[in-house]
């Protein structure tokens, strides 16, 4: 018996190596979330500024094992910052994306399956200015931001968009 779990575990291990490689360092540090029971809704996490909320739940189904989708927190939440497909949005770190989080959910009743969220930030354009002028300072002039605005070169808010894949070995039954 005392085998076989340590077989799982590195097999679970061996499996998800692959993503964890090419994943870049993720703003948020958090360990492995709560194991979570099949068809149990649960929040992975809230981001305020987009009035969005990340829910998930695993659904016990071969083909779609987990479920996940983006809420609206509140009717009445007023966003500073905009939630986009991720799969239009492709986020990567050379476009100017930064992973935000890295959640990790395991199956409770699989514990070799486990569902991981990526959640991207990318910033307002004019934060990612790094050209300094000779005092060392960066300076935004008002009249080529707008003409950037104009010519549809700044996003108006920060922009998050989140990725779910499910990892590890598909359980039987």
């Amino acid at each position: 018996m005392r085998q076989s779990a340590l077989l799982i575990a590195l097999t679970t291990a061996l499996v998800a190596l692959p993503s964890l490689a090419a994943d870049p360092v993720p703003e948020i540090e958090r360990g492995e979330a709560a194991p979570q029971a099949v068809g149990a809704a649960h929040t992975l996490r809230t981001i305020p500024e987009a009035c969005a909320r990340l829910e998930g739940a695993f659904t016990g189904q071969a083909d779609a094992p987990y479920r996940f989708a983006v809420v609206r927190s509140s009717p009445n939440c007023q966003p500073r910052a905009r939630f986009v497909d991720a799969a239009e949005a492709k986020p990567s770190t050379g476009a100017g994306w930064v992973l935000n989080d890295l959640i990790r959910v395991p199956n409770a009743s699989c514990q070799t399956q486990q569902a991981v969220v990526r959640v991207w930030r990318k910033p307002l354009a004019q934060a990612q200015a790094t050209e300094r002028d000779g005092q060392g300072q960066m300076r935004v002039y008002l009249e080529e931001m707008r003409k950037e605005a104009e010519a549809g070169k700044l996003d108006a808010v920060p922009l998050f968009a989140a990725s779910m894949s499910v990892e590890g070995l598909p359980c039987g039954g």
